[in-house]
């Protein structure tokens, strides 16, 4: 009886042990702070397997004390993930019907294709669950219907609104000229645009879903958890908006609201820059 006790309590260690292995590898993946934290890890295992081997007493006990050491490092490295992993824990996502979810959703599309056509630049925020407070803290307060003639005209050339992103939350437009905060990653091309860079530097730090039309080259892309999709077409961009906004007009359960908060991190297909050209 005791044996088959303690086979049950290991059985539910392994068992909570993998679950959190698994979900701490999803997290951490396509993160700018993966690469540290992987060869970080690789030489913390070569040490402690030099350790064992040679019985090497006081780097052992180094290691035994160094994960306090390591679990700070974690929290400086992956702050803005956490922060927006707990904002997102923290709020209830905005949950409109199907149809004015896909209204939203043409409106954004006809923007982009008036745009892309003649070249104007365009960075539009479309905020999800976590509010952009922060950011629009720097832009002019807008607040109207989210029309493309409206958008069209904020992001005209010579308008004193054309500078900066715009905020959408939901069927409206929040906020104008807004300044997003531009990403850190050290491992972008050089000719990679200010526009890219912002949008990627907010989906970094918010589950917002940002699109870009490139002002040098007409190039549609969008930014989502941190990775650019560039060079996309308007169907692939309707199905991604799609995919992501369009939900059922129902309550969902906490264990598949938890389920799809970390499913949707890898929502987004990898980043592809090879077959577009650069611009802002």
């Amino acid at each position: 009886m005791e044996w088959t006790e303690e086979g049950w309590r290991g059985l539910v260690e392994i068992v909570i042990l993998s679950v959190g292995i698994y979900y701490v590898i999803t997290f951490i993946r396509g993160t700018r702070g993966a690469p540290v934290v992987v060869g970080f890890l690789l030489v913390l295992l070569a040490l402690t397997v030099l350790t064992i081997a040679l019985e090497l007493q006081v780097l052992s006990l180094l290691l035994t004390n160094f994960f306090a050491f390591f679990a700070v490092a974690v929290l400086i490295l992956f702050q803005p993930e956490l922060r927006r992993m707990l904002g997102e824990l923290g709020t209830l996502p905005f949950l409109a019907s199907a149809h004015e979810q896909r209204e939203n959703i043409e409106v954004i599309i006809r923007t982009v294709e008036r745009l892309a056509d003649v070249r104007i630049g365009m960075l539009i925020a479309i905020e999800q669950s976590i509010q952009l407070a922060e950011v629009v803290e720097s832009g002019i307060l807008v607040d109207c219907e989210a029309t493309s003639e409206m958008l069209e005209t904020i992001f005209f050339p010579n308008n004193a609104l054309h500078d900066g992103g715009v905020i959408m939350r939901g069927d409206r437009i929040t906020h104008a000229a807004c300044i997003f905060p531009l990403t850190q990653r050290l491992d972008l091309s050089t000719s990679l645009g200010t526009r890219h860079r912002a949008a990627m530097g907010l989906s970094e730090e918010t589950d917002a879903i940002v699109v870009v039309v490139s002002e040098e080259s007409g190039a549609i892309s969008y930014a989502y958890r941190g990775q650019l999709v560039k060079g996309i077409t308007l169907e692939q961009l309707r199905s991604f908006l799609t995919a992501m906004l369009v939900r059922p007009n129902k309550t969902r359960s906490v264990g598949s609201w938890l389920r799809a908060l970390f499913s949707r991190r890898t929502a987004a297909p990898a980043p592809d820059s090879s077959s577009n050209p650069p611009g802002s």
